[in-house]
C-alpha cells in the first residue's frame, strides 16, 4: 500500500479528526494510514485515550487524530464531551466520519451530526466486504449528494479504499462543499431562525461555535453547552430565549424538543437509506447470527465465555511461561558471566560495582523483561477476541452479573487475567470505554491471586498444612474474590458511585476472521506503552532494594558485601517487624520477604531461601567460554520454542509438561521454627495469616506503575496504602482467630 511509503517532508498540513460508532473500524483505518507513525497518550487532563498520527503523500502531510467511538455528539458520556470539544476548540481541517457500511442507517446518526458542525468532511463506508456479503449495493453518488460531502467505499482491514480517502481528504481541505443543513420542518426551523437572530446580535458567542449548531444544541438543552455559555456575557439572555424557544415547541407539537430533533434526523435517515441502499438478495440468517444464538444465549453464554476467559488466562501464563525463563536464564547466565568477565578485566571483578551490575542494574532489566512475553501473550488473546467480534459478546452475557458491582461486562476480562499476572489485567481496562469503570475495575484487579503468588502458597501451605496444602490454595483464591467484591460495593457507595443506570447499548460486530497484522499492531502499541511507563519504576525499585542489602549499617562488612542482617536492608526489616508481631510473623525475616515482595510476590520466596539459608546465591560461576554461552543461549531458545509448542495442547487441557517441584526440607524446617517462635507457638495459624498477608497487601511496584499510568497517582496511593490496610487487618484477624482455636 503505498500510503504507508514515507515522502519528502511535507510544505502543507491537514489536520484530520477521525470519528466514527464504536466498532466501525475507525482505528483500524487509523493505523492503516498511519502505520508506526503514531502516538498513544491520554487526551489533557482527561483519562481518555488519545490516538494521533501522520500520513505524507507527496508535499502533503496529514496530522490525524482518532477520537474515541461514540454513538453521537451529544455529551451524555466523557467520550462524546473529548469528541466534540476536540472539533470545536481545534478546529481540525477535516472530519473523516467512518461508518459501517453493514449497518449505515444507524451510523449515519453520528454523521449527521458531524456534518452540522459545519467544518469539511469526508465519509468513509467501511466494512464493505460484510455488506457485499450480506448482499447491500450502495447508491454512493445520491448518498454523496445528500449528504454534501464525498463518499468512499472502502475495506480498511485489507487496505481497500485508503488511497481514496487520501484524495478526499486532500480535496475536501482545497475545495469545501456547501454547510449542510437537514430540515427540521417548520415550526423548529422558525425557532432556529429565532435564535440566529440572537446570535447575530452577539458576536463573541457566534464567533465561538457555528451559529445553526449552537441554535440547535440550545433546542436540544445541551448541558455542556449551556454551562459554556452561561459563564460568557450575554449567555444567560441567550439560554433564557432557548428556554422560551424549548417551550413554544413543546406546546405547538406535544413533544420535546431533544425528541422533535432526534425523530426529524431518524427520519430523514430512514428515509435516505431506503433511496441509496437496497437488499440484493433477501433477508437471510448470517453466519454471526447463527453463532450468537449460542455465544449470546441466556444460559450457555455465560459459560462459553468463561471457557474463553479461562484460554486467556492460560494463553497469558502457559504460552509465554517459557519465555519468561529464558530471558532470566540468559539475564542471570551468559549476561551476568559476560559483565563479570568484562569488568575482571576492567579491574573491578572483585567490588560493589560488580555487585551493582549484576545483581542490581541486570537483575532490574530482568524484572522488566520478564513482563514483556506475558504482556505481548495477553494482547495477542485480546486482539484476536477484539478483531473476531466475540469481545462485544463477552460483555453482553457478562453485563447482568458485573452489574451488581456497577460495572459492565467488559470488566470481567481484566479480572480474569488478574489471576495470571496484575500488569496486563490493569492494563486490560482499557478495553472499558468508561473512566468510573476502569478505575474501579483497576482497584479491584490486585486481589485476584496472580500467578506470582502462588509459590508462596506452595511453600507455606506444604509447611503448614500439608495434608490439606490443595483447600488452602483455592481458599485463599476464594478470599481474594470475595474481598474484591466486598471492596467493590463499598467503593460503589463511597468514592466510586455508578451513574445512573441505563439499559445496555452495544454494538455486536459481525464475526470475522482476526487480521494478522492488525493483532501484531496492538501487541507492539500496547507492550511499548508499558515498557515506556512502568519500566523505570520496576527498575528504580530494583536497585533500591540492592542498595539497601548492599549497604552495612553497624556491623561486620564493607558496601555491596555484607551479611543481610546487618545491611540496612535488614535493618529496615528489623524496623517492620514490630508492625507485624500482632500477626504472628514479626521477625525482621518475614519483613525482608514482604519487603522484596514489592517487587515481584515470588521474591518473597527466594528472600526467605537467601535469609534462613544464610547464602547470598554468590556461588562462583561456572567455568565457561564465549562460545559455550552462545550455545547455552541458542539451545534454551529451542527449548523455549518446544516448551511453547507442548503447551499448546494445554490450552485444551492435554499437558505435555512435566512438572519437577523439589521442596528443601531445610528451608521449610526453618520457616516453620521461626514462626513457632514469633507466634509463641501457633506457627500454622501464623502461617495462615502470613498468606492471607501476601495475598491482599500492596502488588508490586510493576502493577503500581501500571496503575499509576492508567488510572492516576491518586487511585494509586489509594491502592497502595488501602491494600496494605486491608491486607493487615485481615491477617489479624486470621492469626487472632487461629490463637483462640489453638491452630499450632
Amino acid at each position: 500500500m503505498n500510503v504507508l511509503i514515507e515522502a519528502p517532508p511535507a510544505t502543507d498540513a491537514i489536520s484530520v479528526a477521525l470519528a466514527g460508532n464504536p466498532n466501525a473500524g475507525k482505528s483500524t483505518l487509523f493505523n492503516a494510514l498511519t502505520g508506526a507513525r503514531q502516538h498513544v497518550g491520554n487526551w489533557p487532563g482527561k483519562t481518555v485515550e488519545k490516538k494521533t498520527g501522520a500520513l505524507t503523500r507527496g508535499d502533503v502531510r496529514l496530522d490525524i487524530t482518532d477520537l474515541p467511538g461514540v454513538y453521537s455528539l451529544s455529551a451524555y458520556s466523557l467520550e462524546e464531551v473529548v469528541a466534540r470539544d476536540f472539533i470545536l476548540d481545534e478546529r481540525p481541517d477535516v472530519i473523516v466520519a467512518v461508518v459501517d457500511a453493514a449497518n449505515l442507517e444507524r451510523n449515519l446518526y453520528l454523521v449527521v451530526q458531524l456534518l452540522e458542525l459545519e467544518t469539511p468532511g469526508v465519509v468513509v463506508l467501511n466494512m464493505m466486504d460484510v455488506a457485499d456479503r450480506q448482499g447491500l449495493a450502495f447508491d454512493v453518488d445520491r448518498l454523496s449528494a445528500a449528504l454534501g460531502t464525498v463518499v468512499v467505499p472502502a475495506t480498511a482491514r485489507r487496505g481497500h479504499g485508503l488511497d481514496e480517502t487520501v484524495a478526499a481528504i486532500v480535496s475536501a481541505r482545497a475545495a469545501p462543499g456547501a454547510p449542510f443543513r437537514l430540515d427540521y420542518g417548520p415550526a423548529i426551523e422558525a425557532e432556529i431562525a429565532a435564535l440566529l437572530t440572537i446570535l447575530d446580535r452577539i458576536p463573541a458567542i457566534d464567533r465561538l461555535y457555528p451559529p445553526r449548531w449552537l441554535a440547535i444544541k440550545l433546542l436540544e438543552d445541551d448541558a455542556d453547552v449551556a454551562g459554556k455559555l452561561a459563564a460568557l456575557p450575554d449567555g444567560p439572555r441567550l439560554l433564557a430565549a432557548a428556554v422560551a424557544a424549548r417551550a413554544r415547541l413543546e406546546a405547538a407539537l406535544g413533544e420535546e424538543a431533544d425528541t422533535l430533533l432526534a425523530d426529524r434526523r431518524y427520519g430523514w435517515i430512514h428515509d435516505l437509506v431506503g433511496r441509496a441502499v437496497r437488499a440484493e438478495r433477501g433477508e437471510t440468517a448470517t453466519l454471526s447470527d447463527r453463532i450468537d444464538r449460542f455465544a449470546t444465549h441466556r444460559l450457555l453464554g455465560i459459560p462459553l465465555f468463561l471457557a474463553a476467559m479461562w484460554l486467556v488466562f492460560k494463553v497469558t501464563t502457559d504460552l509465554s511461561a517459557p519465555w519468561v525463563d529464558w530471558l532470566d536464564g540468559v539475564l542471570s547466565g551468559p549476561l551476568s558471566r559476560w559483565t563479570l568477565a568484562l569488568l575482571d578485566a576492567a579491574g573491578l571483578g572483585q567490588t560493589w560495582v560488580a555487585a551493582l551490575a549484576v545483581d542490581g542494574l541486570l537483575a532490574g532489566v530482568g524484572s522488566v523483561l520478564a513482563f514483556v512475553p506475558v504482556l505481548l501473550s495477553l494482547y495477542f488473546a485480546l486482539a484476536v477476541l477484539e478483531d473476531s467480534g466475540y469481545m462485544a459478546r463477552g460483555a453482553f452475557v457478562m453485563d447482568r452479573l458485573m452489574s451488581r458491582m456497577g460495572l459492565q461486562g467488559r470488566s470481567f476480562l481484566p479480572l480474569m487475567v488478574g489471576f495470571g499476572c496484575s500488569v496486563p489485567a490493569i492494563y486490560a481496562t482499557r478495553t472499558l470505554n468508561n473512566h468510573r469503570d476502569r478505575v474501579l475495575t483497576g482497584l479491584l484487579v490486585p486481589f485476584m491471586s496472580c500467578s506470582a503468588r502462588l509459590p508462596v502458597y506452595v511453600l507455606f501451605a506444604a509447611v503448614f498444612f500439608p495434608g490439606r496444602a490443595g483447600l488452602v490454595i483455592l481458599g485463599l483464591y476464594l478470599l481474594g474474590i470475595a474481598v474484591a467484591l466486598g471492596v467493590g460495593l463499598m467503593l460503589q457507595r463511597t468514592l466510586l458511585p455508578a451513574d445512573s443506570a441505563p439499559g445496555l447499548v452495544m454494538e455486536l460486530p459481525p464475526y470475522r476472521l482476526p487480521n494478522a497484522r492488525s493483532i501484531g499492531f496492538h501487541m507492539w502499541q500496547r507492550t511499548r506503552g508499558f515498557l515506556q511507563h512502568a519500566a523505570s519504576l520496576i527498575l528504580l525499585t530494583t536497585l533500591a532494594i540492592w542498595l539497601l542489602t548492599a549497604i552495612p549499617v553497624g556491623g561486620q562488612g564493607t558496601f555491596a558485601d555484607t551479611p543481610v542482617p546487618e545491611s540496612a536492608f535488614g535493618r529496615v526489616s528489623a524496623v517492620i517487624a514490630p508492625t507485624l508481631q500482632p500477626l504472628g510473623f514479626g521477625s525482621w525475616q518475614a519483613g525482608g520477604a514482604l519487603l522484596s515482595g514489592l517487587v515481584a510476590k515470588e521474591v518473597v520466596v527466594s528472600t526467605m531461601a537467601q535469609i534462613y539459608s544464610g547464602s547470598s546465591d554468590a556461588a562462583e560461576a561456572e567455568a565457561s567460554t564465549f562460545l559455550s554461552d552462545v550455545g547455552e543461549i541458542i539451545t534454551s531458545f529451542g527449548r523455549a520454542v518446544a516448551d511453547t509448542l507442548r503447551a499448546i495442547p494445554g490450552l485444551i487441557g492435554i499437558d505435555l509438561t512435566a512438572d519437577d517441584d523439589s521442596a528443601e526440607a531445610g528451608l521449610s524446617s526453618a520457616i516453620r521454627a521461626g514462626f513457632d517462635e514469633t507466634s509463641g507457638g501457633h506457627a500454622a495459624a501464623a502461617g495462615l495469616a502470613f498468606m492471607v498477608f501476601v495475598l491482599l497487601y500492596t502488588p508490586c511496584m510493576a502493577a503500581v506503575a501500571a496503575e499509576r499510568h492508567e488510572l492516576g497517582s491518586k487511585w494509586m496511593w489509594l491502592s497502595l496504602l488501602g491494600q496494605l490496610v486491608i491486607a493487615w487487618v485481615a491477617a489479624l484477624v486470621v492469626f487472632q482467630a487461629g490463637r483462640l482455636l489453638g491452630g499450632g
